[in-house]
């Protein structure tokens, strides 16, 4: 088995997505703390059972399976997340970073607790729980960190200032962990998921054609990610470190990530009229549109 022998962190593994590479990582041998606060989207309430639930279904099928309800997004939560693990199983040498809220607004209407819970636990979780693992794994030259993250934090999402930032941060995150953590045999990369969820459930087409993709997109579903995060944490995926991919039904995607692609100068300096001639006559036709997710992924899924 790929996992054999290893260690793995999960969280928001009671449900959806994290629910299903928690299980796909314990079939592959993977032993598992399965962390969930059982909370709503929004991050409100809180219930014990989905963690629980999916650690029993994986030692019912044979697996290795501890339950964790701390709610991410403190570095106290973390610690306990992880001393939980090395004291079960030893020490961490997988961590999926799943766990997420949404608290959707326009950003003209958004406010402080619309904002600051979501980049709490979506952002400082996950940088906590890659904080607390991060040290053993520099110690024994060994570790493989997934952090799900979403088109909305690449492209750009109406209505999810807060989400998209978050999620944005998370793959600068992510490219400065691979940078700091290649020397230690480490490697660290972004899944941005299409599946339906009930995160998904909320969003609505604004065109015919989009409403349309949305029904086609239901039939991407979990189980259709987690082949390619078994991929990034085995040995397989050792030489892969710092990208963005994405996964859409039976469709693989690797994002393109900021670089420079054109250059304009001025030996005699800038001046905005300037600026203005160089932007219609050489920049105009590279500059990115202005397109949500909907819109740049217009064809019907590969299911």
């Amino acid at each position: 088995m790929l996992l054999e022998g290893k260690v793995a962190i999960v969280t928001g593994a009671g449900r959806g997505i994290g629910r299903a590479i928690a299980l796909h990582l314990a079939e592959h041998g993977a032993s598992l703390v399965v962390n969930d606060a059982g909370v709503e989207l929004d991050g409100s309430g809180g219930s014990p059972e989905p963690a629980h639930a999916a650690a029993d279904e994986i030692n019912r099928r044979g697996g290795r399976a501890v339950a964790s309800t701390d709610v991410v997004g403190t570095f106290e939560a973390a610690e306990r997340i992880v001393a939980l693990a090395r004291r079960e199983f030893g020490a961490v040498d997988i961590l999926v970073n799943n766990a997420g809220i949404t608290r959707d607004r326009m950003i003209f209407n958004m406010t402080e607790a619309e904002w600051e819970p979501v980049l709490r636990v979506n952002l400082v979780g996950t940088f906590a729980c890659m904080r607390a693992v991060l040290p053993s794994m520099r110690e024994r030259h060994y570790g493989r960190v997934v952090n799900m993250i979403s088109t909305a934090g690449v492209i750009g999402n109406v209505g999810q200032a807060n989400y998209a930032a978050s999620k944005g941060g998370i793959v600068a995150l992510t490219r400065v962990c691979a940078l700091d953590m290649t020397r230690y045999g480490v490697t660290a990369n972004c899944v941005a998921p299409f599946a339906y969820t009930r995160m998904t459930e909320s969003i609505k087409g604004a065109t015919p054609a989009q409403v349309e993709y949305l029904q086609e997109a239901k039939k991407s579903v979990p189980e259709h990610v987690t082949p390619l995060v078994l991929y990034l944490v085995s040995d397989l995926g050792h030489d892969v470190s710092g990208q963005i991919f994405g996964v859409r039904g039976k469709e693989i995607f690797l994002f393109s990530q900021p670089r420079p692609v054109h250059a304009v100068g001025d030996l005699e300096g800038w001046t905005p009229e300037k600026i203005a001639r160089a932007v219609n006559s050489s920049l105009r036709t590279r500059l990115t549109p202005l397109e949500t997710d909907l819109e740049v992924f217009k064809l019907p899924p590969l299911v």
